[in-house]
């Protein structure tokens, strides 16, 4: 019933027509603000998946770490018992450090980074090769796959490498030198494939041979940088680190891929909800239009009041017909605004109206990705904020002392 009543004010005429106006203007201001939420919303969804897609295939589901130093060692026995472990399904070693590679007057330093062929089944380096082929050639010849913005500093040609480059690497015995070329290591490298993922990787990382690197740093047959895994993902995940960790030891880490970029991961989060948090601001301040609706239909009705209160209707009645009124006016608006959101994303997801400008971008439109959870937050969002505006003119008409004149 009260329903009822707050749904026949909602779509009949009114006689002053101001408060239809500041009704429906309240109506197409949440209208507005609920599809920009949405929206913002996706769009922030399309580019975190992007970004972790992105990460995915850099880094590896599970890596196993020293706790102290910048090498561990791994037995021929370990690998096996990680390799015959419930839920991992692929198992990879890396030997890593920084360097300086040069190519004539050009010169920049990198993260070396010495792979096995196991990586690419624990990450998808691979498919991100833009020029070139992945090929990091031999312990005695060895290859390297550089990111593009590695490239592009030191002025190499991975199509047409004519000469080598020189890779310098630390030498063990740097501590018993003075610095300078006596403290490093050197050898040429002819550059096979560049690569690009996203500019944190392209101007930093340069994959080679797993042996080379590690004849380079005089690394020992069963010594690593780390080890890299590829869990089943329909396995549940602790239960396999918890293995993992008790096979090991407390003497190495194990960091699953948000631990490995949580930083970024809950920047990632923190943006979005302080969009929210904007967003619901402005929100309000739409909601005071309800509020000035709301306070107008109340002078208008109060004749109407008067006999709703003469028929028994008591204050907690009268103040929930204008409630729900309020709470009417959000939710049509909510609704216009979620089918309005909803149109464009799908538009976009389909035909990708919007583009990206500037050409530096692996996608040239914006991504989109729209969840039911986002919905679910705007429609409880929508619902506090209109019961929160028509609380005051709900309340005030229900205390109105009004009586019919004869």
């Amino acid at each position: 019933m009260k329903l009822l009543f707050a749904w026949r004010y909602f779509k009949s005429e009114k006689s002053v027509n101001a408060i239809n106006i500041i009704s429906w203007i309240s109506v197409l201001a949440i209208a507005v603000v609920v599809a920009a939420l949405i929206i913002v919303f996706s769009v922030f969804n399309g580019f975190e998946d992007l970004v972790k897609s992105l990460y995915a295939d850099f880094y590896a589901d599970l890596s196993i770490t020293p706790s102290l130093g910048k090498t561990m060692t791994l037995t021929q026995n370990q690998l096996n018992q990680l390799r015959n472990t419930p839920g991992v399904l692929a198992l990879s070693l890396i030997a890593e450090e920084k360097a300086v590679l040069v190519n004539g007057d050009y010169q920049s330093i990198v993260t070396v980074r010495g792979v096995d062929d196991a990586l690419n089944k624990v990450s998808n380096i691979r498919g991100h090769i833009m020029r070139g082929t992945y090929s990091l050639g031999t312990t005695e010849k060895p290859g390297i796959v550089v990111g593009v913005g590695i490239e592009n500093a030191v002025g190499l040609d991975v199509e047409k490498a004519l000469s080598p480059a020189t890779l310098y690497m630390p030498s063990r015995n740097a501590a018993k030198q003075f610095g300078g070329i006596d403290g490093m290591n050197s050898f040429s490298v002819y550059p096979s494939g560049t690569f690009m993922v996203q500019e944190e990787f392209d101007n930093k990382y340069v994959f080679s041979n797993l042996g080379f690197v590690k004849y380079m740093l005089d690394m020992k047959s069963d010594e690593y940088s780390f080890c890299e895994l590829r869990l089943d993902s329909t396995q549940s995940e602790k239960k396999i680190i918890k293995t993992i960790q008790s096979l090991l030891g407390e003497k190495y880490n194990l960091q699953t891929r948000y631990q490995q970029n949580q930083n970024l991961y809950t920047a990632m989060q923190i943006e979005k909800w302080v969009i929210y948090g904007v967003t619901c601001l402005i929100l309000m301040v739409a909601a005071f239009n309800i509020i000035g609706a709301l306070t107008m239909l109340v002078l208008e009705k109060q004749k109407d009041i008067a006999v709703l209160k003469a028929l028994g209707a008591t204050e907690s009645t009268i103040q929930s017909i204008f409630l729900f009124e309020g709470i009417l006016l959000s939710l049509v608006g909510g609704a216009i605004g979620i089918t309005l959101a909803t149109v464009i994303c799908v538009l976009q997801i389909k035909f990708h109206l919007i583009s990206l400008s500037g050409g530096t971008f692996l996608i040239d439109y914006y991504p989109v990705k729209l969840l039911w959870s986002d919905y679910l937050i705007v429609f409880v969002t929508i619902l506090v904020i209109a019961t929160l505006a028509a609380w005051v003119p709900a309340r005030k008409a229900g205390k109105e002392a009004l009586a019919l004149k004869s």
